[in-house]
């Protein structure tokens, strides 16, 4: 975990890391990688050194067949280009927020990248970092031994990461949440309140349990699982209803005497602040709220709710009534062997800003609005 968490702030700043796999017990396979996002100059820096091989993108296979450049299906794509890519060509093939951002450049070809393979773990790598999911990668020539890959990365200053290790991440993470510390907040309407946070080992994102009154653990507990949403829960935005659902929930977990809310590190459906808005300027172009994030190269919902079921097991509700509107939850809490024994519904009325995003949540994320 600590090395996924290094090479996500390597990727962050525009750095450049080395991500293999274990192709057999004896061989391996390497590549260098940097988030295609961060990239401003052609050829990028960090690609120039003795063993690096010819530079290619990964993109998602959601993302390659939105630019009709291969057949949906696959996880990541890989993308070569007889000539050399320009920062044009990047930006066009990774961002669809401009006009050529939705036209793929000429002479490109596509690979469907094997799963578990280094590339499609460089992607998966981007999107945690919650970057556009998409990077510049190179094979490091005849380096095929572990030993052989720590030379050439200590002597380039390069950061080595498992691709096993990145495909693991977020469960790791979720399984190892623990609580770190607790505090009385008396909030509006439910002055009985206490917030416990969660954290990994790690350091990494943080998860927030708001337990309101004194919830009966010999009855099933009213709970409500919120993804955190600056615009809506902080700035009360239009454009959704979750500050509604964070403030009715309060108010109806305070109403029945006790109950919790899992305030979750899972902004913009798990594609991050910056993408959400990304989302939004596509969204304003005339993409609903699905094909926006899918635009971006991202699944329409990209949450875990793995964190959810460890923080509840921690505090010993392993019996819940789920305020929400989401079977997608439901779902998610009965895999996990959290019993669910109602679904409450959770709805609030829409405004002209936000009817659409909630035509679509009902549509197609099938919402029971």
């Amino acid at each position: 975990m600590e090395s996924v968490e290094r090479a996500i702030a390597e990727l962050r700043r525009g750095g450049a890391i080395v991500v293999v796999v274990n192709e057999s017990p004896e061989k391996i396979a390497a590549i260098l990688v940097r988030a295609a996002e961060t990239i401003d100059t052609w050829p990028p820096v960090f690609f120039d050194g003795a063993g690096v091989g010819p530079i290619a993108l990964a993109v998602t296979g959601r993302r390659a067949s939105i630019l009709g450049i291969s057949q949906p299906g696959a996880r990541a794509v890989q993308m070569n280009r007889a000539h050399a890519f320009t920062t044009d060509d990047v930006r066009a093939l990774i961002d669809p927020q401009t006009e050529s951002g939705r036209i793929p450049p000429p002479g490109i070809t596509a690979t469907a990248l094997p799963p578990q393979s280094a590339g499609d773990a460089a992607v998966l790598l981007t999107k945690i970092a919650r970057l556009l999911p998409a990077a510049e990668i190179a094979q490091l020539a005849n380096l095929t031994t572990a030993d052989a890959v720590d030379t050439w990365a200590r002597a380039a200053g390069r950061l080595i990461v498992n691709g096993a290790a990145i495909a693991a991440y977020e469960r790791n993470q979720a399984d190892d949440l623990r609580p770190i510390s607790e505090a009385r907040v008396p909030l509006a309407g439910a002055p009985d309140t206490r917030i416990i946070s969660f954290r990994p080992s790690d350091g990494g994102l943080e998860h927030l349990a708001i337990v309101i009154g004194t919830p009966d653990l010999t009855k099933p507990v009213l709970t409500r699982l919120h993804s955190e949403c600056f615009t809506g829960d902080l700035l009360a935005s239009l454009r959704c209803d979750c500050g509604d659902q964070l403030r009715g929930a309060v108010a109806a977990i305070a109403g029945e005497g006790g109950g919790v809310l899992l305030y979750l590190a899972q902004e913009g459906r798990g594609i991050g602040l910056v993408n959400k808005l990304r989302a939004y300027t596509l969204q304003d172009q005339g993409f609903d709220t699905v094909d926006a994030n899918e635009q971006l190269g991202f699944d329409d919902d990209e949450r875990v709710y793995l964190p959810a079921v460890r923080m509840l097991r921690h505090l010993g509700f392993n019996r819940v009534r789920l305020l929400t509107n989401n079977p997608a939850k439901v779902g998610a809490l009965v895999r996990h062997g959290i019993d669910v024994t109602e679904r409450v519904p959770h709805a609030f009325p829409s405004n002209a800003h936000n009817w659409t995003y909630l035509q679509t949540k009902a549509k197609r994320s099938g919402h029971l609005l």
